[in-house]
């Protein structure tokens, strides 16, 4: 079968990922601030309403309390809701819902009811925001039983993940970036080269909705020989900028991007590091209780007599992000962070 490449925004992805599968099942409806009549915040939900209509793209008062607790309610009635939350860093005042709800309802009730629902938006520092809107929450909801967690970082990977999120039958948090939703032909954020300046090649034919891509399956972003970097989400794209000067001092780097934080793809990460013997860690949670630390832990768990030197951890800067732009950039696990890393890890400082 003949593949094509396509060239299409982060955005666009994630809408064409809720489109497909709205046009298949009915059950599935959208639901957030902004959603309908203004076309999303940051437009991703674009246009949807002219074909789903109000009753499936559902505009919401500024109350993440309540079209959370409406969305954990309808999933369990039958629905499939998309809940959309503007910026995660909002989403405390809905924990009790997506926390202390969502996860536990199917083990509380003996399997009764389940709460299949994604809910999805805006994670981290999105340009200027200041702190209160660029809280980084992978490090809080990974640790939750009962909730898969999903971070893309190209549109290729946005829509195949959103799509299988909205098909599992457990509560999912699906966490973007701001920041890349341009990613694709605009030309805001360029992608490494690695990823062909957001273009991509699906598996199957064009015309086919049916592409997934399942979680707990690591994606090798690019291959190398000398240094795993494992990543996920927004530092992807600092990870393989770092490689690519890496390589200019003969540092050949492999950049694992996990996609999914629950489940966890551990064997491949462990797998690089076995081939590599050195490990970089990066995520973009404060370095305390950080899913680095968390992943530095299993692999020191599975691989350990294969590490030459301890596993480095690249977070944000352990402040409050900044509004300033260049502070903003500074405290980010941005590609000079991970290249120190890498360097010092690998006895090239």
């Amino acid at each position: 079968m003949v593949t094509t490449t396509r060239n299409i925004q982060f955005r666009e992805a994630l809408r064409e990922a809720m489109e497909e599968e709205m046009r298949r099942d009915e059950r599935i409806f959208v639901m957030g601030e902004e959603v309908a009549e203004y076309h999303g915040a940051y437009k991703v939900t674009g246009p949807m309403i002219d074909e789903f209509g109000p009753r499936r793209i559902v505009d919401t008062p500024i109350s993440e309390t309540g079209f959370a607790g409406l969305g954990v309610g309808a999933a369990m009635y039958g629905l499939r809701p998309i809940i959309e939350f503007m910026s995660w860093s909002f989403c405390l005042v809905a924990a009790d819902q997506i926390i202390n709800n969502a996860p536990k309802i199917l083990y509380m009730s003996g399997g009764q009811f389940g709460v299949p629902c994604v809910f999805r938006g805006n994670n981290g520092a999105g340009g200027q925001l200041g702190s209160t809107h660029s809280w980084s929450v992978e490090s809080m909801f990974s640790s939750v039983p009962g909730l898969k967690l999903a971070v893309p970082s190209t549109p290729r990977d946005a829509k195949g993940l959103l799509k299988t999120a909205i098909r599992d039958d457990d509560p999912v948090f699906f966490l973007e970036s701001e920041r890349m939703l341009g990613f694709g032909h605009r030309g805001d954020e360029d992608f490494s080269p690695y990823l062909a300046g957001g273009k991509w090649a699906p598996p199957t034919n064009e015309e086919d909705d049916d592409f997934t891509i399942p979680f707990g399956q690591a994606d090798i972003k690019k291959p190398g020989a000398d240094c795993t970097i494992v990543t996920a989400g927004r530092p992807v794209h600092f990870a393989l900028e770092a490689a690519e000067a890496l390589a200019q001092d003969g540092i050949d780097c492999e950049v694992i991007d996990v996609r999914t934080y629950r489940p966890l793809d551990i064997d491949t990460i462990v797998d690089s590091v076995r081939k590599t013997n050195y490990c970089v860690v990066a995520d973009q949670s404060w370095p305390f209780a950080s899913v680095a630390s968390e992943l530095a832990s299993q692999v020191y768990e599975r691989a350990f007599d294969d590490l030459d030197n301890t596993i480095a951890r690249v977070n944000n800067d352990d402040v409050p992000p900044p509004y300033n732009r260049s502070r903003e950039q500074d405290m980010l696990p941005n590609a000079r962070k991970i290249a120190e890393a890498v360097r010092q890890t690998t006895y090239n400082a």
